[in-house]
This record gives structure tokens, C-alpha cells and sequence, in this order.
């Protein structure tokens, strides 16, 4: 195996993993010799994707967390260290961006909720794995973000809103836990995931062929590249960035 892709003896936790992009990021590390942490809301579903990781013949751990909540997450922490040991590889995915009619029909709660998966929940993960991390062998944590982090997103403001503090945490923590801990972030686009069920993919798919430069959407494994390289000895040098995989989003 290429050493750059070698993640024999390694521990990774990913949040959202039962699907989408998490589940790909999770799989493919397995193939290359982590073990896993498997976490999101829905445990038999996390289960699931332990199963197959299994057979690849490394080992897994399925864990029900919602990282909305910080009292779910310290336990979820403290139960990966006992089972492993160790964690050398965080990777927050888990995200949520729901529809809503109007930016003024928001409520209070939905808006905390948006807020509390994809910044509160990172945050107080990044804090707990990567002290540890720092304290120990170092290690290396990827952050899920979106395009809509950097650029105007309409009808998903607080979701753009919260990935962009995100970013600002990313590099914030690169300096942190420095230098014997990484904190990189992958701007993700427009991913076909059970997310984009959700779409009009008429209005996308026009959309995309006159803007985008890959006139496509993403398909979920094509996010295990950029995954792989901030996750692992071939991004050495790299930390406290936010790299976009989006197919050329304008």
C-alpha cells in the first residue's frame, strides 16, 4: 500500500457516518487500515455501516450521538477511548440544512438546531479529540464545510451562517493544537446524497451545466480524495485550510 494512503493502526471517529459523504470517508478508510468509529443520530443505521466495515476485516464501533448536544458527545468520546484507546482521525460531517418557506417563518429552535450540529457540536468535538490528540501522538481533524460558507446561498442562510464559523474554528484550532495536531476543512458542493432528494434536480441539472465547470453534481465518493490527503501523512504540511471540492462552483 502506498504509504501516503496508509492508515494501518490508525482510529478514526466520523460523525454522520451512516451516509452519504460520512459513510464513503468511513468505508475508505477501513480499506486502508483504520478502524472506525461510526456516530449519527440513528444507532441501527451506524450499525449498518460498522457491519460492512467489518468485513473488510478491521474493526468498528457503532455509536447513536446527536452532536447537537454536548452531554451526547462527551459520552460518545469517552466511549471510543475506552474501546480503542485512541483517536488519530476526526472527521466532522455531520451537518443538517433544512428547507423553510421564508427567511422570517425560521424559528428560534430551528435556527439553534442548524447552529448546534454544524458549529456547536464540531466545536466541543474539536476541543475534546484534539487536546487529547495534542497531548498524545497528535493527530488530524477534517471539518466538513460548504460552499455556501464562502459565497451568497440562498434558503440556507443559517446553515451558510454556521459552516462559515466553522471554517473560522478550522484554522482557529490548527493554531491551537499545533503542530502536533492538523485542522483542515473540505468546502463541499453540491453532493448527490439523500440530501439532494430534496431538490428540483430539472432547475439543478440546468443550473449546473451553464455554471458549473464540471456541469455536474458530485457523487458521494468522490469526496474520499480530498479526505484521504488532510486526513493522512500526505497532507503533512497542510493545516488550517479550507479546501474546495465542488466541481468548479462558481
Amino acid at each position: 500500500m502506498d504509504d501516503l494512503l496508509n492508515f494501518t493502526g490508525k482510529v478514526a471517529l466520523v460523525t454522520g457516518g451512516s451516509r452519504g459523504l460520512g459513510r464513503e470517508m468511513a468505508l475508505a478508510l477501513a480499506a486502508r487500515g483504520a478502524d472506525v468509529v461510526i456516530t449519527s443520530r440513528k444507532a441501527d443505521a451506524c450499525e449498518s455501516v460498522a457491519a460492512e466495515i467489518e468485513a473488510l476485516g478491521r474493526q468498528a464501533m457503532a455509536y447513536g450521538c446527536h452532536v447537537g448536544h454536548w452531554g451526547e458527545i462527551d459520552a460518545m468520546v469517552e466511549a471510543a477511548y475506552e474501546r480503542f484507546g485512541k483517536v488519530d482521525i476526526l472527521i466532522n460531517n455531520a451537518g443538517m440544512s433544512p428547507l423553510y418557506e421564508s427567511l422570517s417563518s425560521i424559528s428560534e429552535e430551528l435556527f439553534d438546531k442548524v447552529v448546534g450540529v454544524n458549529l456547536k457540536g464540531p466545536f466541543r468535538l474539536m476541543a475534546t479529540v484534539g487536546e487529547r490528540m495534542a497531548a498524545g501522538e497528535g493527530g488530524s481533524i477534517v471539518n466538513i464545510s460548504s460552499i455556501a460558507s464562502l459565497q451568497p446561498s440562498p434558503n440556507s442562510e443559517p446553515y451558510g451562517a454556521a459552516k462559515s464559523g466553522l471554517n473560522a474554528l478550522t484554522r482557529s484550532f490548527a493554531f491551537a493544537f499545533g503542530p502536533k495536531v492538523r485542522v483542515n476543512g473540505i468546502a463541499a458542493g453540491p453532493f448527490l446524497t439523500d440530501i439532494s432528494k430534496a431538490w428540483d434536480m430539472v432547475s439543478f441539472e440546468k443550473q449546473a451545466k451553464s455554471r458549473h465547470a464540471l456541469q455536474r453534481g458530485g457523487e458521494p465518493e468522490e469526496i474520499v480524495g480530498a479526505a484521504l490527503y488532510l486526513a493522512g501523512p500526505g497532507g503533512s504540511f497542510t493545516t488550517g485550510t479550507v479546501i474546495r471540492v465542488d466541481g468548479g462552483t462558481p
